[in-house]
């Protein structure tokens, strides 16, 4: 399942050529490498993670891009998700990472947007981050309500972002976000 990237990257005149994949275990090291890279030992400690540590990524709808010889610049992972008193099922997407000298050129968009079908093709009810709206918002996220969605470590609410997919109401989420393995359906 690839996506030749570059043709919908036009207003980027000088953007990289990029095919989004799948992510399978031979991108395990190279990701691992691209994470540390981009956010350091810090990323150990942020909210996001917190939700990741009780589980595994869906490697089905985690996706990477790769550069026509095959070098990957830039990996998204999508973590089943679920709250803990509406038990809306979701999914949470993160970490985005872009190597830092090809940022700002709409890959890390481009894999949003790839999520964001493949999420819908998966009958998600939403996609969850924590990011900033207004780089998320064009592509369909906005804040969470306040106080009705928690996550299991501090985090900025502003920045607790979701996309609601087929009509699904995100006003109704409450709760306590753990990864789907802790509060299974």
């Amino acid at each position: 399942m690839k996506q030749q990237s570059s043709a919908s990257l036009a207003n980027h005149a000088s953007a990289p050529s990029f095919e989004i994949s799948i992510e399978t275990e031979d991108h395990g090291q190279a990701i691992e490498h691209l994470h540390q890279t981009v956010f350091g030992p810090g990323r150990f400690t942020r909210a996001a993670f917190r939700v990741r540590e009780q589980g595994g990524h869906d490697a089905a709808l985690s996706f990477v891009a790769t550069r026509p010889d095959g070098e990957m610049i830039a990996s998204v992972r999508l973590t089943w998700i679920t709250t803990s008193v509406s038990r809306s099922k979701g999914l949470l997407l993160g970490p985005l990472c872009v190597m830092p000298n090809l940022q700002k050129q709409g890959i890390g968009k481009a894999l949003v947007a790839k999520c964001i079908e493949a999420a819908k093709q998966a009958n998600a009810a939403y996609v969850m981050l924590v990011g900033d709206q207004p780089y998320y918002g064009p592509l369909g996220f906005d804040v969470v309500a306040k106080r009705n969605v928690l996550m299991p470590g501090p985090v900025d609410l502003n920045r607790l972002l979701v996309c609601p997919l087929g009509g699904f109401d995100p006003s109704q989420m409450a709760g306590l976000v753990s990864h789907s393995d802790i509060l299974p359906d």
